[in-house]
């Protein structure tokens, strides 16, 4: 299942070029998977509240590849790659129409309040259903 995220590039957003500052593309897929996790009915600060379990990023693998510039219209994609037993791999594009503009495979982890790795919560594996073979 392919979500989709809508973003507007404000001046906030870009450099002294024009351009997205590098790190915002990171802000960028951030949101956008905090989205898809509402999108699917997982509610981040209950799971907080609730179990004590939040999500942090272990891992990014992350290509630029054209630069996005001061009002752009970006879509983020975001998919499931990859579920372990405490890891989610999501799979994140940022594009403007058809043009991948950058690229990221995200490796997150489930951690409890003493920040340790502790195993994803059944009805939250059954909510992200299948994962993707390829990131591509």
């Amino acid at each position: 299942m392919m979500h989709h995220f809508p973003i507007r590039v404000y001046y906030e957003d870009t450099d002294l070029a024009g351009i997205v500052y590098y790190a915002n593309y990171l802000k960028f897929i951030e949101r956008a998977r905090s989205e898809w996790l509402r999108d699917m009915g997982i509610d981040q600060s209950a799971l907080k509240r609730d179990a004590g379990l939040v999500f942090v990023v272990r891992r990014v693998e992350a290509d630029y590849l054209a630069p996005a510039r001061f009002d752009d219209l970006l879509t983020v994609q975001s998919r499931l790659h990859e579920l372990g037993n405490a890891r989610i791999t999501m799979c994140q594009k940022v594009m403007r129409q058809d043009r991948v503009l950058f690229s990221a495979v995200v490796t997150l982890v489930c951690i409890n309040d003493a920040g340790r790795p502790v195993r994803l919560p059944a009805e939250l594996v059954r909510l992200m259903g299948d994962a993707s073979p390829a990131c591509n």
